[in-house]
C-alpha cells in the first residue's frame, strides 16, 4: 500500500464533476449512480491542506471497503460493485484504481452523525466547560481519554461548507431537521456501527474513541451508510497498548497533524501550511499502521 505519487485533484473529463469536496472528488456516472473519487488532500480544522499524503486515498478506500463488508449487516451501504475503471476513459483509468466507488446515488442527510465513546478532542474541552459532552449530562470527575462509563454516545452537528465549521447541535435539533423518525434510525443505527467496530478494532489493539458516519435516504426514504467509514479522515483511533486515562494518547488519525498545525501561528483559515517533509511522511506511515493492524488489505 505504499505510493510515492500523491493525486490533489482529479481531471477526468469522461465523466461531469459533480462536486469537489475536502478530500473528495464526486462525478456522475448516470442518474442512479456516482463516482466517488478518494484524493490524497488532507484537511484539518475543516480546511484542505496544501500537501497531499502520497497515497492516503487508496488507504482510505481499503479500509472503508473493509467497512462496509464487515457491518452490511447492520445498514445497507452505498456501494454497486461496479469496477470504477470500467465508468471511466482508459486514459483516466489511473486517477480511479484503488481509489474510487461507484455509488448509489442518494440524498445524503444534512447531518454528520458522531458517536464518542471516550472523552476526547472538543468532548473533553466541552466537558471540562459544562460537565457534558453537546449538552448530555457525564458523571463529575473523568479524566481526558476516560472511557464513557454508560457506554457510546450520539453527537450530532451540522455539515460544514469548505472553509466553515461543522457545529454540534442537540439531538431535538437533529430531529427537526430529520423528523423524529430518521434522527432515531441515525442515532441507533451509529451507535451499532461504533459498538461493534470498536469491539473488533480493540481486538487489533487498536480503540477507535471516536467516529463520523453519514447516511443518506433513496426515494423511498430507506436508509444508507455512505460516504467513507471509520477511517483516520473520520475517526479517532488510539493505540490500545499506549492507552491510559489522563491525557491524550498518540493516534493513527490526523490528530497528529491537527497538533502540529496548532503549533503554527495559524488562524484556522485557508490558507493552511504547508506540512514539512518530516510531518508528512509521519502521517502517511500512521495511516498505513492503521490500515495493516484492522485489515488483511496491506
Amino acid at each position: 500500500m505504499t505510493d510515492q505519487t500523491a493525486l490533489f485533484e482529479t481531471t477526468l473529463q469522461s465523466l461531469r464533476l459533480l462536486h469537489r469536496g475536502k478530500v473528495r472528488d464526486i462525478y456522475v456516472v448516470d442518474k442512479d449512480k456516482l463516482l466517488i473519487v478518494q484524493t490524497d488532500r488532507l484537511s484539518a480544522f475543516d480546511v484542505v491542506l496544501p500537501t497531499p499524503v502520497p497515497g492516503k486515498g487508496r488507504l482510505l478506500t481499503a479500509l472503508s471497503r473493509f467497512w462496509f463488508e464487515k457491518l452490511g449487516h447492520i445498514i445497507p451501504n452505498q456501494l454497486t460493485g461496479i469496477v470504477p475503471e470500467s465508468v471511466v476513459a482508459d486514459a483516466e483509468r489511473e486517477q480511479v484504481a484503488g481509489r474510487a466507488f461507484v455509488v448509489k446515488r442518494l440524498r445524503p442527510l444534512p447531518v454528520e452523525a458522531i458517536v464518542r465513546g471516550y472523552v476526547a478532542g472538543s468532548g473533553w474541552n466541552d466537558y471540562k466547560k459544562t460537565g457534558t459532552i453537546c449538552g448530555i449530562a457525564l458523571p463529575g470527575g473523568l479524566q481526558e481519554a476516560a472511557k464513557l462509563p454508560d457506554g457510546a454516545i450520539f453527537t450530532p452537528s451540522t455539515k460544514a461548507a469548505a472553509g466553515t465549521h461543522d457545529e454540534n447541535i442537540s439531538f431535538a435539533e437533529a430531529e427537526k431537521l430529520l423528523g423524529r423518525d430518521v434522527a432515531a434510525q441515525v442515532r441507533d443505527k451509529a451507535i451499532a456501527l461504533y459498538t461493534e467496530a470498536s469491539e473488533y478494532a480493540t481486538t487489533k489493539g487498536i480503540i477507535i474513541a471516536d467516529t463520523k458516519f453519514e447516511f443518506g435516504q433513496d426515494d423511498a426514504g430507506k436508509l444508507y451508510l455512505i460516504d467513507e467509514v471509520l477511517t483516520p479522515d473520520s475517526s479517532r483511533f488510539w493505540p490500545a497498548d499506549q492507552y491510559a486515562p489522563g491525557r491524550n494518547p498518540p493516534s493513527y488519525d490526523k490528530q497528529f497533524v491537527r497538533d502540529w498545525l496548532e503549533t503554527q501561528d495559524w488562524n484556522k483559515k485557508a490558507p493552511a501550511p504547508a506540512l514539512p517533509l518530516d510531518i508528512l511522511a509521519k502521517t502517511g506511515e500512521k495511516y498505513r499502521e492503521a490500515l495493516r493492524r484492522l485489515t488483511a488489505y496491506a
